[in-house]
């Protein structure tokens, strides 16, 4: 059976899609699943909150897209072992910038160039998690053909929910074009400050906006200067804080994605 790939988009960014990434895939591991994470972003922040540091040698994913586009064979080991965290993962760096440019001058099947990689590889995963840009360009496109599902975290705050009717427009464009199995899991409220009522107004607005269209999941991520701290130190919340309320919170939500 192969793996459930969830892309993790929303085009605002600091919206908690990497920090989601990292310690939703690290909770799945301690769950026991066999866990691919996927750097999708020429950013490469789910490749320093691994603690990855790369070379010039490095295998990233721009290396393998481009050798997709060429028909060539990918590169050996493009897959890291994290053995600390128990997950693999694909790294990313700006080298990956370049590679948007090239998908759009791709004449033929220029979306479908991520799914065609993963779909080499996806027999070996329980889950593929990726980690998508801040944007609706081509490399998003592309991870939200190759995926399942779709999770979107959501910023408890305005401007971060006014942007939620542009993505599913997106999202809604993709699933009739190019991936009509796509589905959405659901809306992820991350960074909630529980004690103002801002944000349980923001949440109430999206519950009654969106709520009877798609799954709001029951756990939200706490506001946390622990969980701000961790990918500083290249750790996953899980390592960095067990004990803590974010920890709880990712591994409630892993429970809830595998029920």
């Amino acid at each position: 059976m192969s793996a459930n790939i969830i892309a993790i988009a929303n085009q605002k960014g600091g919206v908690g899609k990497t920090t989601t990434t990292t310690n939703l895939g690290t909770a799945l591991s301690q769950l026991g699943y066999k866990v691919l994470l996927v750097d999708c972003d020429p950013q490469g922040s789910l490749t320093a909150s691994l603690g990855c540091r790369l070379n010039e040698n490095s295998i990233t994913l721009a290396n393998i897209i481009r050798q997709v586009i060429m028909r060539e064979p990918i590169p050996d080991n493009p897959i890291v072992r994290h053995e600390n965290e128990n997950v693999d993962f694909v790294a990313a760096d700006i080298s990956l910038a370049g590679i948007e440019t090239t998908l759009i001058n791709v004449s033929v099947d220029r979306e479908y160039i991520l799914k065609d990689f993963l779909d080499t590889i996806k027999d070996r995963y329980d889950f593929i998690l990726l980690d998508c840009m801040p944007s609706l360009g081509m490399l998003t496109v592309n991870a939200l053909v190759a995926a399942s599902t779709v999770l979107i975290p959501v910023q408890a705050s305005f401007l971060s929910a006014k942007g939620l009717e542009q993505l599913l427009a997106t999202i809604g464009k993709i699933k009739k074009r190019l991936n009509p199995s796509l589905q959405i899991s659901g809306i992820l409220m991350t960074m909630v400050d529980s004690r103002t009522n801002n944000a349980k107004d923001i949440i109430c607005g999206i519950r009654q906006a969106f709520g009877q269209h798609l799954k709001l999941f029951d756990t939200s991520i706490p506001r946390s200067v622990r969980a701000e701290e961790s990918p500083a130190a290249g750790l996953s919340i899980h390592a960095y804080d067990p004990d803590g309320k974010v920890a709880s919170g990712y591994m409630n939500l892993a429970r809830e994605v595998t029920a």
